[in-house]
């Protein structure tokens, strides 16, 4: 019989690429799914089996980490083996504007799921993984962190993702469910959110490669921070639950960097070399060189790069570097890509993506025009 996992959050970076790695590997996997007026299922379509299919091997369900009896139902209906809690608001600098919905879908939402296996009997049969983030870190304590570096959240999303972290460890220990942490660290790939920074630069550097947009901005170009690719860590999602015993993991590349830096290395892969100027909300970046295909739109001492203050965070979290020893000598873990990879992974997707909007735009077809 084939294992059946179920996902939070399958619509999103992590659930896409998870669904797809477990559904490789045989599972039947079943993804759960918020309800709203556009279908936002791109990162999954090609999973998408129709429902009148017979045994599809790939079934979503509406519902939603603060709805407790909807989460009780599904995990009843379809009893399965792994649950992968990825659902939460999870954008840190939202969670300042939402607290109160954070708190409940990130961090009570982990308790319903817990509950759920432990009323339903499900304690001896499923296995449990809980998306923490390595923002519960926050004001670092430790250079580099592991799992027992002390936590200091900065934000109501760390501190929202510190319950769901305890009260995992908590359910572990007082009803024996095989129940872990994944603490993972900053993770992108040409499908991360558009809103999050790595893929706001990769997006914005695209556009102005083409024309389409002159500036990018961004908050704090100091912060350092700890990215891998989102593939590496959706398989070391699974390896955590494939463990003999549950535990905690750190997941991350032991490499840190600024965003300064990875602005760079994006316009990098257009063709363009920036230099920047200036401290604080005037620091800019300059075009200091250029070549290739897109040299014409990026001309040499263009400003493409400015601060815009209301992107910092009322609480900064400055540095984070993490370090996966645990995870590689227990797991056998090991990272493919490394940074270099992933932003050229990211600029390459993102630049066929502006390619195709930029002829639309410039005369193909046009879905506003349709309606006129």
């Amino acid at each position: 019989m084939p294992k059946t996992a179920f996902i939070t959050g399958v619509t999103g970076q992590d659930g896409a690429y998870l669904a797809e790695f477990l559904l490789k590997k045989g599972y039947i996997v079943h993804g759960l799914k918020r309800r709203s007026s556009s279908l936002n299922t791109d990162r999954i379509d090609h999973l998408y089996l129709d429902p009148h299919a017979k045994n599809p091997n790939f079934v979503l369900h509406y519902g939603d980490l603060t709805d407790s009896t909807n989460l009780i139902r599904i995990i009843q209906e379809i009893q399965p083996d792994e649950i992968y809690n990825l659902a939460a608001m999870s954008h840190v600098k939202v969670s300042f504007d939402t607290p109160e919905y954070t708190a409940n879908a990130d961090g009570i939402g982990t308790l319903r799921i817990l509950e759920a296996i432990r009323l339903l009997g499900l304690s001896q049969k499923t296995r449990f993984y809980q998306a923490s983030t390595s923002e519960l870190y926050g004001l670092v304590q430790e250079v580099p962190q592991t799992e027992r570096t002390p936590f200091y959240p900065r934000s109501p999303y760390a501190a929202a993702k510190l319950y769901g972290y305890w009260i995992t460890v908590n359910y572990r220990e007082a009803y024996n469910i095989f129940a872990s942490n994944g603490i993972l660290f900053n993770h992108e790939s040409p499908i991360r959110g558009e809103t999050f920074v790595t893929r706001k630069i990769t997006r914005a550097v695209s556009k102005i490669a083409l024309g389409m947009q002159d500036t990018l901005f961004l908050g704090n170009l100091s912060a350092k921070r700890d990215w891998g690719h989102a593939k590496d860590f959706v398989k070391a999602m699974y390896l955590i639950l494939q463990h003999d015993t549950p535990d905690d993991f750190v997941i991350a590349t032991g490499k840190t960097t600024e965003v300064r830096e990875f602005v760079r290395m994006a316009f990098r892969e257009a063709g363009a070399e920036i230099e920047f100027k200036g401290q604080g909300v005037e620091e800019i970046g300059i075009i200091a060189s250029s070549t290739g295909e897109f040299a014409e739109k990026l001309r040499v001492g263009s400003t493409v790069v400015r601060i815009d203050p209301r992107y910092f965070r009322p609480t900064e979290v400055d540095l984070l570097i993490g370090n996966p020893q645990k995870a590689k000598d227990l797991l056998g873990w090991e990272p493919k890509y490394d940074l270099a990879m992933i932003v050229k992974d990211m600029m390459e997707s993102d630049l066929k993506l502006m390619t195709k909007d930029k002829y639309l735009k410039d005369g193909g077809f046009n879905v506003h025009n349709y309606f006129e």
